[in-house]
């Protein structure tokens, strides 16, 4: 992996906690590190998804972070949680041949805005 971590400031910490706690379940995710003012997601030890209290900049910055699913049912079940959580559906689960012939992905929005993406790159 290229990336040691990625961290989106948020608006309402409590939130954004309840729906990255929810979606990141069927991906493996789960919350590791939490100093109230910031919350660190990974699927071992180190967290490698990161969530904060706004302070910087005014306005709304969309943002988007793809998460990786080990498989299509995966991705299926984050698509069910955030829509079961009144998540924005941007895309439904589905194939997106433009990208690659694998490429199974859902995107939908979370508290803030921010565009979260769970795709599979396996075939099955």
């Amino acid at each position: 992996m290229l990336l040691d971590h990625v961290s989106f400031q948020v608006q309402d910490i409590e939130a954004s906690g309840r729906f990255y706690d929810t979606v990141l379940v069927p991906l493996a995710g789960r919350r590791i590190m939490d100093f109230g003012e910031a919350i660190g997601y990974g699927t071992g030890d180190h967290p490698d998804f990161w969530i904060s209290r706004q302070e910087t900049g005014d306005g709304f910055r969309e943002s988007h972070i793809a998460l990786i699913a080990p498989n299509r049912a995966a991705v299926d079940a984050f698509f069910a949680a955030a829509a079961g959580l009144g998540a924005e559906v941007l895309h439904e689960p589905g194939l997106w041949p433009e990208y690659h012939e694998r490429y199974y992905g859902a995107f939908v929005r979370d508290p803030d805005g921010n565009n979260v993406e769970a795709v599979c790159h396996r075939a099955e």
